[in-house]
């Protein structure tokens, strides 16, 4: 890109300065080094409050990721050279999406990018509760396994059993593929209901009430972002509406559930499992919930596959790219569009 002329010589604009909050892998943050004024993040910690608004005040682009919490404070810090905020990821409920745009800051994401490895961890969740997996895991590392028995670490066939998928949107919809695959019966509550040749390649019945798909399932599985309409969906009152032969899995965000609720349910055996990737409060984990025998309990590492992680990045340059050369950001965000 040229911007201005002096002397009778075109000059070449000044690179966007770019500012990085964590580390990212090693092909974009190098690619990102060749096209952008890049200031990268040496340390993989997040940064502190004042490290963010020190940030926003000096670039034209940050780039965060999940565990920055940009709120209406920050971007009163930010003052006036920021113009866009990348988001590394595909949720913004981190983000004051609607101060950022009143500010005149644009924010964009990365959709699509991390679908089908986070469809496949939900189905790995699933499998891994209802099969006992981490039970038989734990028996073979600590050398207490004596043999087999017939009626030993008995779990639950897949096939034919009922899926509440709880949004359907592109996680959703790669969830139902792979559940249809494993023969099960797959059903969903939205917003409003997909597309009908969606519906009908994937054999889905739609559920205008949560609370009646709930009280039928034998598994829900959470594929919904987390946004004022969708904090605490499954509180303890839905919670209780569900089979104590039902599963819970969530691959989404931790705060669509109420979280003591399902702990109590849980050691009550009013629930049979749980397998949860993403926690209501981040890394402070209730142990009542850590230490069951019937949950299964990852570190968000849904979307944690080399190829996801770097498709991410190319989509975020992607967006600093066209909005450096004076295009609309292709994912970009506008308030209440999630």
């Amino acid at each position: 890109m040229y911007d201005f002329q002096q002397g009778g010589v075109i000059l070449p604009r000044q690179k966007l300065s770019v500012v990085v909050t964590r580390r990212l892998p090693d092909v974009v943050e190098t690619r990102m080094s060749e096209l952008f004024d890049v200031k990268l993040r040496e340390s993989d910690v997040p940064m502190t409050k004042p490290e963010l608004a020190e940030a926003m005040r000096e670039a034209d682009v940050l780039v965060p990721t999940l565990t920055d919490k940009i709120d209406a404070g920050l971007l009163g810090q930010a003052g006036d050279k920021l113009k866009l905020i990348a988001n590394y990821g595909a949720g913004v409920d981190h983000i004051d999406v609607a101060t950022a745009r009143q500010r005149g800051v644009l924010v964009s994401n990365t959709p699509g990018a991390v679908t089908e490895d986070t469809a496949d961890m939900t189905l790995a969740l699933i499998l891994s509760v209802t099969r006992r997996i981490p039970e038989g895991l734990n028996k073979m590392q600590s050398g207490s396994w004596d043999g087999w028995s017939p009626t030993a670490l008995m779990g639950g066939r897949i096939a034919g059993r009922r899926l509440g998928i709880l949004g359907m949107g592109r996680i959703g919809q790669a969830v139902a593929r792979r559940a249809k695959v494993f023969g099960m019966q797959v059903h969903y509550h939205n917003r409003t209901p997909v597309h009908q040749g969606i519906s009908d390649e994937l054999e889905a019945t739609y559920w205008e009430s949560l609370d009646q798909m709930i009280a039928r399932m034998d598994i829900v599985s959470v594929n919904c972002p987390h946004t004022p309409s969708t904090y605490h969906l499954l509180n303890a009152r839905r919670l209780k509406l569900m089979k104590p032969s039902a599963v819970v899995v969530n691959t989404s965000r931790g705060e669509v559930i109420d979280e003591n609720a399902l702990t109590r349910m849980l050691r009550a055996g009013e629930l049979a499992g749980a397998g949860l990737d993403v926690f209501e409060h981040g890394t402070d984990i209730n142990p009542r919930l850590r230490d069951l025998p019937n949950v299964v309990a990852l570190p968000h590492m849904g979307s944690a596959t080399e190829e996801g992680r770097i498709e991410m990045g190319e989509k975020v340059l992607l967006n600093i790219k066209t909005f450096d050369d004076g295009h609309r950001p292709p994912d970009q965000v506008v308030p209440g569009m999630l």
